[in-house]
């Protein structure tokens, strides 16, 4: 396979070098589960004290693929604060703990929702562009995948992080990051064909993430029971044209 999307990490912005730096060191396999057990394993990885955020992904295990992506991004929010580049209020750590909150409820529920969940945090909160074209994406931008063309109650969905395009014998691949099925945490490469819809999410403005948030987004939670449209997906997530 030979790369025709992917950067030198040196040309990449800062803040997708260090996410690409926080996949290396996460763990490799330990299955792919959605149980109670995987829940109780990701809220183990998470430690907060006081302003500290601590971070262990070889706590998480098993995993499934949106607390992974979700603990790349507390690692790296926790080495931007331990490299002293960002600051972290009290309550912005207790809000980050993933402790089981349903489909739109705080952080970790915004991130875990069907639909656009991770590209509506950043939209609410500044964090960051949020687009479609993959001709835009880097390696270590957030990226959910929609397998179907549901968005929400009828989804089929990955969320990932992207790390290239690859091409062999005339056929696109995309290349990415999460926990997948069914071996859990690593890389995979599946052909470009196969989503049906790509929002990307690029983290830019990670001191944001103190900014204040309402509880509950009535727009996430609903997506347990109802589907969106992309108009109205591009709408609440001010998706760039």
């Amino acid at each position: 396979m030979t790369s025709v999307h992917a950067e030198d990490n040196n040309s990449l912005p800062p803040v997708n070098r260090l996410i690409l730096n926080e996949i290396s060191s996460m763990p490799s396999g330990g299955r792919y589960s959605t149980s109670a057990a995987a829940n109780h394993a990701l809220q183990g990885a998470v430690t907060t004290s006081s302003e500290i955020l601590r971070v262990d992904g070889f706590h998480a295990v098993p995993s499934y693929c949106s607390g992974a992506t979700y603990l790349v991004f507390l690692k790296t929010l926790s080495a931007l604060q331990s490299n002293h580049q960002l600051s972290l209020t009290p309550e912005t750590v207790t809000a980050l703990k993933p402790t089981g909150q349903p489909d739109g409820r705080g952080i970790w529920g915004r991130w875990n929702a069907n639909g656009p969940g991770t590209a509506r945090l950043f939209y609410e909160l500044g964090l960051g562009p949020n687009f479609t074209d993959l001709q835009r994406a880097l390696p270590g931008d957030f990226l959910k995948i929609f397998w179907n063309d549901g968005i929400g109650a009828t989804e089929h969905g990955h969320s990932v992080i992207f790390l290239g395009t690859e091409e062999k014998n005339g056929i696109k691949y995309l290349k990415f990051w999460s926990s997948n099925i069914p071996g859990g945490y690593g890389e995979k490469v599946v052909p470009q064909s196969r989503a049906h819809r790509m929002l990307f999410s690029r983290l830019e403005h990670p001191e944001n993430i103190n900014r204040p948030l309402p509880r509950t987004d009535s727009y996430l939670s609903s997506m347990e029971h109802r589907s969106s449209s992309p108009a109205e997906m591009a709408e609440k997530c001010g998706i760039l044209r």
